[in-house]
């Protein structure tokens, strides 16, 4: 009984570490919380990005703040073949109460 119990301690503490991993892509992934962008790494790695006011991505390659617009929806609303989960901020200089996504 106690060798199972150890086992599902182990395994606990290894998918709690992996749920919080980077994956060198800066979209931290949260475990139960859901994504609200999905990116296909056409652009290469990504530290971060926001859906901008005219529902367009916002995204940087960097954490330097530059941001460029993905016109060409290498970033979308939904998942798909080929596409991960990335999570986005809110945009640069928007307040809390905005109730937009982030």
């Amino acid at each position: 009984m106690k060798t199972i119990v150890l086992s599902l301690v182990a395994a606990a503490g290894a998918l709690s570490l992996g749920a919080c991993a980077d994956g060198g892509y800066g979209g931290r992934h949260f475990g139960a919380r859901g994504y609200d962008a999905y990116y296909d790494d056409f652009y290469g790695p990504y530290a971060g990005g926001y859906w901008g006011p005219d529902d367009v991505f916002m995204f940087s390659r960097d954490r330097g703040g530059h941001y460029e617009r993905d016109e060409a929806h290498h970033f979308r609303h939904a998942g798909g073949s080929g596409f991960h989960g990335v999570h986005s901020a809110r945009a640069p200089g928007e307040s809390h109460g905005s109730g937009r996504p982030g």
